[in-house]
């Protein structure tokens, strides 16, 4: 009897065990989607993507649409890009240039996974400038993004994930709310990328609230291992314009911003 109980314990413990293992998002893993992505975008073949069976959702300056009209579907050259992961919302984001092509692009992606599980995609998330929008000359923004540094961070020096939160949102806030920049630490060196506009340093000439619209749909991915957090939105403040907006902190303070923002008929 007493045998019987203890084979049964160690069986649940070992299930148990097995499940904790299982339901683990590691930063492997989400990298590894984010590069199954890039590779389908290069191709522009969504179909090699491994998605959930069902309720996978593909959207596209936040709006659902399908993978067959998304940009997805278009083969294009990517110059530059860089992933970030948050293992925490099991979720990853995927910041990518095209400055070669006759249709350039600027392309914040957020991919998300349910349950846990890396190896299937439930969310593709898109922001995706172009000619025309806020600001927008790709080759600018590359040669500005290139020579950023975003290597890991020191663990004894890593933001917490809470910091990192509380300025991307009080960036966002500094529309509506006139104290909102003032709870933002800023690096001497902080160097902004709003489109292709630089502005360095970046913690001067910033908004004192005046709007009566807070920017909302705010989805984040944040990154303690390099310091970031990345909010894409709505950008209500100024217009119902999709956006994305990226923070890495180094030191407790802000060194870049980048923003991409889809509005169009503004242009540089």
């Amino acid at each position: 009897m007493l045998r019987s109980i203890f084979a049964k314990t160690a069986f649940v413990a070992a299930a148990f065990i097995i499940n904790i293992t299982a339901a683990a998002c590691t930063r492997e893993g989400l990298i590894k989607a984010a590069n199954s992505y890039l590779t389908a975008q290069i191709a522009g073949n969504p179909s090699s993507l491994i998605l959930t069976a069902t309720n996978f959702t593909y959207s596209q300056n936040n709006k659902i649409s399908s993978l067959a009209a998304g940009l997805l579907s278009t083969p294009l050259r990517i110059d530059l890009n860089r992933t970030t992961a948050d293992t925490v919302a099991c979720a990853s984001y995927i910041m990518w240039i095209n400055a070669s092509g006759t249709k350039p692009y600027v392309v914040s992606t957020q991919i998300r996974h349910t349950d846990n599980d890396t190896a299937t995609i439930s969310t593709i998330d898109t922001v995706a400038a172009t000619t025309g929008d806020l600001f927008f000359n790709a080759a600018k923004t590359l040669s500005y993004i290139r020579a950023e540094t975003w290597t890991p961070l020191p663990s004894s020096s890593r933001p917490s994930r809470a910091l990192l939160k509380s300025f991307g949102d009080a960036y966002l806030d500094m529309w509506t709310n006139a104290t909102a920049v003032n709870t933002i630490s800023w690096n001497t060196q902080c160097e902004r990328v709003e489109g292709s506009m630089y502005t360095s340093p970046c913690g001067t000439n910033l908004p004192h609230g005046g709007s009566e619209k807070a920017n909302s749909m705010r989805r984040y991915v944040i990154d303690e291992t390099v310091g970031s957090v990345q909010i894409s939105c709505q950008f209500d403040s100024l217009g119902a314009w999709p956006d994305s907006h990226e923070i890495r902190v180094e030191g407790g303070k802000v060194r870049y911003v980048h923003t991409v923002t889809v509005m169009r008929g503004v242009g540089a």
